[in-house]
């Protein structure tokens, strides 16, 4: 179990002292969003393109990882969205933005450093395979389910159309594209243009942690506990619980079965806490309170269920 506590540990400690840094004034909370757009438009980016560059195109696409991803969120955000609609009687947009809590991770923020500290020769890729996963397909599926509940059913290709036009224009996308095609052309890049590279990728985790903590510093989470519970149990152990399933099944729909370490990776990185956008995309539709106190709840608790879930998988699938 120290082998686990020395993996999460730091993790955490991180999203603490991004906490503390807010709390007790040295940081402002407007810090949080200068340093959270640092990393998602030039850290992670650039995390990206190195990890997906260095590898063979084979090695980086890696369908059955995906698949397996994707089909073990899909039964997750199936049975949480009608659970939230038929169970506890919630609007259809309340119950898209509830379920995206429960299936879109936190990969970029917290999955990536656990990754690095526990799987480094993999963490690149599962971090690429994610974002390939939550970007094109479940982010904009929810986003569309929650806007057709909001408006009219015509807005709903509308959304579509407006939700893959921003992909085009995000840097992480962009960053995706740039690695995938240098892997597929096998291009290498002249040293003294890596080397920028490198060094925002590996400032990626760090700071990332640090805008967790900091953004978590001003939430407030009385009177929706009650609320959130179902989107905080989806995400912490429904969704890395499906996403096993969906990997031990891969032979069985015809596969190619997963390495251990891949199969490690998509179970801790669905075992993680939800994205630092969730909040963003949440306001859209007056669900910002809610989800940021889910987010909180989520990562609080994740300490514990992350830390079953990494001796769960150090003991039996590594």
């Amino acid at each position: 179990m120290l082998d686990i506590l020395s993996i999460t540990a730091p993790v955490f400690i991180m999203i603490a002292i991004g906490y503390a840094s807010v709390y007790s004034g040295l940081f402002e909370a407007s810090a949080m969003k200068i340093l959270g757009s640092y990393v998602v438009v030039l850290a992670l980016p650039a995390l990206l393109f190195k990890a997906l560059s260095q590898r063979p195109i084979a090695e980086v696409v890696n369908w059955s990882y995906m698949a397996a991803y994707l089909f073990g969120s899909l039964v997750v955000l199936a049975c949480g969205f009608f659970y939230m609609r038929l169970i506890r009687k919630a609007e259809t947009t309340a119950a898209a933005i509830s379920t995206m809590g429960m299936v879109c991770s936190n990969t970029g923020f917290v999955g990536y450093p656990i990754l690095l500290l526990m799987l480094p020769s993999i963490a690149g890729v599962g971090l690429a395979l994610n974002m390939l996963v939550e970007n094109i397909v479940l982010i904009p599926l929810l986003l569309a389910i929650a806007e057709a509940g909001h408006g009219t059913p015509a807005s709903v290709g509308k959304t579509l159309t407006r939700t893959f036009s921003s992909l085009a224009r995000n840097p992480i996308i962009i960053g995706l594209v740039a690695g995938l095609a240098a892997a597929s052309f096998d291009l290498k890049l002249p040293a003294p243009l890596m080397k920028p590279i490198d060094m925002l990728a590996a400032s990626s985790a760090a700071v990332s942690l640090l805008v967790i903590g900091g953004t978590l510093a001003s939430v407030s989470v009385r009177g929706l506990t009650g609320e959130i519970a179902p989107t905080v149990a989806g995400k912490l152990i429904f969704h890395p619980m499906a996403v096993f399933g969906a990997t031990v099944a891969l032979p069985i729909v015809g596969l190619a079965p997963l390495s251990p370490e891949m199969q490690a990776a998509a179970v801790i990185l669905a075992a993680v806490p939800m994205m630092g956008i969730y909040p963003i995309l949440a306001q859209r539709f007056g669900r910002e309170r809610p989800s940021v106190v889910a987010m909180l709840m989520a990562t609080v608790l994740s300490f514990f269920t992350l830390s079953g879930v990494l001796w769960v998988v150090n003991t039996y699938i590594l």
